[in-house]
């Protein structure tokens, strides 16, 4: 309260206690933070940064920034949750490739077999070439990627049959994000692309709308899909990337001091993400394999098949569909990154 209002009494007194509660209101902030994953981050990279996220920004703002989580597709799918932080109407979401249907330069990422490893991946990401990427998607979106976390690479299953080669995909109706670059990937490979909102997926898979999906182990084990897909195939086709989104205004509309904080911290909290997907994905293949599913893991040569037939037509679709140079520009920085490892 201020010296002058201290001097008052009665209704004055009354009137300047409102103006400083709403002063302190003001000041005091939620943010709604939303994604498609189980909560529980034991299971879930996603819902293992929303945790690490809402807890640092909270204790180091000493509460006056809440932060609420959203998971488990509460607020919908991710094409739901990337319109409503464009809109403003939810200040954060933690999404994947759909980012690509808004900034489609992000649908590089989503480049078949273009990470050989997560290690390259984080240093690609995490590099000049990431920060490029996300400077370039702010200025077309008006979202702010605060900082690239892990789904996995990314593996069949099916409920038909063992999965060795393209040949084996063909005529199979395989569940795809809602993304031309995984349409025409499946088409390259033979199968017949179906595209599904991830919270209807369980569903298309239990009522054979689709034979099969393909997603990272850990996503595959805490939705239990082995109750659906007996069949599994380790052919890692595509590193998936989260994105950790802002609703710019509102980013813009912090303090420096705050938005150094939430930067700051979700980047920690992806970085847990990635740990926490590693370590599922490792323990997950020995508990599918538990649970009963025929696990297969492709040989070097079935690998360059896949290869071969999956990335020609999601070149011809990128170098359609953005920019000139993005392509070679990630394709070069995750030369770059290799080079620097094998020193």
């Amino acid at each position: 309260m201020t010296r002058s209002c201290r001097r008052t009494t009665g209704i004055l007194a009354a009137l300047c206690g409102v103006a400083a509660l709403g002063i302190a209101a003001a000041s005091a902030q939620t943010l709604k933070l939303a994604h498609v994953n189980p909560a529980d981050w034991r299971v879930s990279q996603k819902g293992a940064a929303g945790d690490v996220f809402k807890n640092l920004v909270e204790a180091e703002s000493g509460g006056r920034i809440k932060v609420q989580l959203y998971p488990a597709s509460q607020l919908g799918g991710e094409v739901e949750l990337v319109a409503q932080v464009q809109s403003g109407a939810l200040e954060l979401a933690m999404v994947s490739g759909v980012f690509g249907n808004y900034c489609k330069e992000a649908a590089v990422l989503d480049l078949p077999f273009l990470f050989p490893s997560a290690v390259v991946a984080w240093r690609t990401l995490d590099g000049p070439f990431g920060k490029k990427l996300a400077d370039h998607c702010l200025t077309k979106t008006g979202l702010r990627i605060l900082a690239y976390g892990e789904i996995g690479f990314r593996n069949f299953t099916n409920s038909v049959r063992e999965i060795r080669g393209p040949a084996d995909l063909k005529g199979l109706k395989i569940r795809v994000q809602q993304l031309p670059l995984y349409v025409e990937m499946m088409k390259g490979l033979g199968a017949i692309p179906t595209p599904v909102a991830w919270p209807e997926t369980p569903g298309a898979l239990k009522t054979k709308v689709v034979d099969g999906q393909e997603n990272p182990v850990a996503i595959i084990l805490s939705n239990k899909f082995h109750e659906m897909q007996q069949f599994m195939t380790l052919d890692q086709h595509v590193y998936g990337t989260d994105f950790l989104l802002i609703n710019e205004p509102l980013f813009a509309r912090l303090s420096p001091e705050d938005r150094a904080m939430v930067k700051r911290n979700a980047i920690i909290a992806q970085d847990v993400g990635r740990g926490v997907q590693q370590l599922t994905s490792a323990a997950g293949v020995a508990e599918l394999a538990r649970l009963g599913m025929k696990i297969y893991k492709p040989t070097a040569a079935e690998l360059a098949q896949f290869r071969a037939a999956a990335q020609p037509p999601v070149l011809a679709w990128l170098k359609g569909a953005i920019e000139a140079g993005w392509v070679e520009s990630a394709q070069q920085a995750v030369a770059a990154v290799e080079a620097e490892l094998a020193n």
